[in-house]
């Protein structure tokens, strides 16, 4: 009998989800077909594309498509064109927001990885990034401050006060902090917990927690630092970090931080993950207005994104290691896209790019 198909929901979003969706469907042809894999993929609105056709951001057909789902492979959101609209309304927040609430998606894994022939790219001086780095951010997704009750603005006598509230509790922070310390298991083994342990209660939590969970991984090293140095660490030294683990709001940040000293958001892709193997699958970057339409936009961070899946969500680490292999070595070969081309080389587009990708996937199928 036949294995059934794996179902994966596609929601391509706006801006330039559509067009580096596009060149990872291709890259993901390329491995279904290698790799004989039964997939069935379905597209879904969401966004300011689902605003323009059904009046939401997340329509409830796209949510039945996800929960139909082993996964989400999702392009990116929002634009100028919605932002006039009321905060609870735009595309940001009322579609991905929603997402992570209804699948229980508490863990947002963020690769950040400068490769050896890009260290050009970084903002920071090359002895800073010589032979390039990887690292990882594991940021807590659903608690901490973006959640905590009350969360108001209300009128007083001298004008408005407002208020957000960090909360956090035991079983929050034993949870992600396993995906951090599951994760450095496969790489070099150590954990660094970034907090405000001098001044915030929920940080005195944290360090308690996590220390309690790493006797379980008496492999893995751990050790603390305070938010504020850790982003001064990451543009002094980002090749000292292995995995990065915050609660949401520092994690928010500094993987932003270590997004930007990797020198492109187009090369960084991101996992959001919760109980068993269900996922969400993104670009760190968002959907780029400014270059949607033009075909210029750089796909590798959502054909690394499709690699993510097929590794935590699909069962399948050697289809990402083709994939990653197949990204790699164009990068090598001196593939570009304008955001990672150094100033007088070639570039080439996005559709380019992903078919070369697709290519490299597909010449491994003489090696499977």
């Amino acid at each position: 009998m036949a294995e059934p198909k794996k179902i994966i929901a596609v929601l391509a979003g706006d801006g330039i989800g559509p067009e580096v969706m596009k060149a990872a469907r291709e890259v993901a042809d390329a491995a279904e077909k290698v790799f004989g894999l039964q997939m069935e993929w379905r597209e879904a609105l969401v966004g300011g594309a689902a605003i323009d056709a059904r009046g939401s951001a997340l329509p409830e057909e796209t949510i039945e498509v996800c929960r139909s789902a082993k996964a989400v492979l999702f392009g990116s959101v929002g634009g100028p064109k919605w932002e006039s609209l009321p905060p609870q309304e735009q595309p940001e927040r009322a579609a991905l927001l929603p997402l992570r609430k209804i699948f229980g998606l508490y863990a947002n894994l963020r690769p950040a990885v400068l490769y050896p022939e890009l260290v050009g790219c970084s903002p920071l001086r090359v002895e800073r990034v010589v032979g390039g780095f990887d690292l990882l951010v594991v940021r807590e997704l659903t608690g901490g401050l973006y959640f905590g009750k009350p969360k108001e603005t209300t009128k007083t006598p001298k004008g408005e006060r407002a208020v957000d509230t960090m909360v956090y509790e035991t079983y929050e922070i034993e949870r992600v902090a396993e995906v951090a310390f599951r994760a450095a298991a496969f790489r070099k083994k150590r954990v660094t917990l970034a907090d405000k342990a001098n001044v915030l209660e929920t940080s005195l939590l944290w360090r308690k927690v996590v220390k309690q969970v790493a006797l379980k991984h008496p492999q893995i090293a751990l050790d603390f630092i305070y938010a504020d140095n850790a982003a001064m660490q990451l543009v002094r030294e980002p090749s000292r970090f292995d995995v990065l683990l915050c609660e949401n709001l520092f994690g928010d940040m500094l993987s932003d931080e270590a997004a930007a000293v990797a020198g492109s958001l187009g090369m960084l892709p991101s996992a959001s993950l919760g109980e068993g193997s269900f996922g969400l699958y993104e670009p760190a970057g968002g959907s780029a207005p400014d270059i949607a339409g033009k075909g210029v936009a750089n796909p590798i961070a959502q054909i690394l994104s499709l690699a993510l899946m097929f590794e935590m969500s699909l069962g399948q680490p050697e289809v990402a290691r083709a994939i990653r292999s197949a990204v790699a070595g164009a990068i090598t070969d001196g593939w570009r896209t304008g955001d990672i081309a150094a100033k007088g080389e070639k570039s080439v587009g996005t559709g380019e790019m992903g078919k070369e990708i697709a290519r490299r996937v597909a010449s491994q199928g003489k090696k499977v």
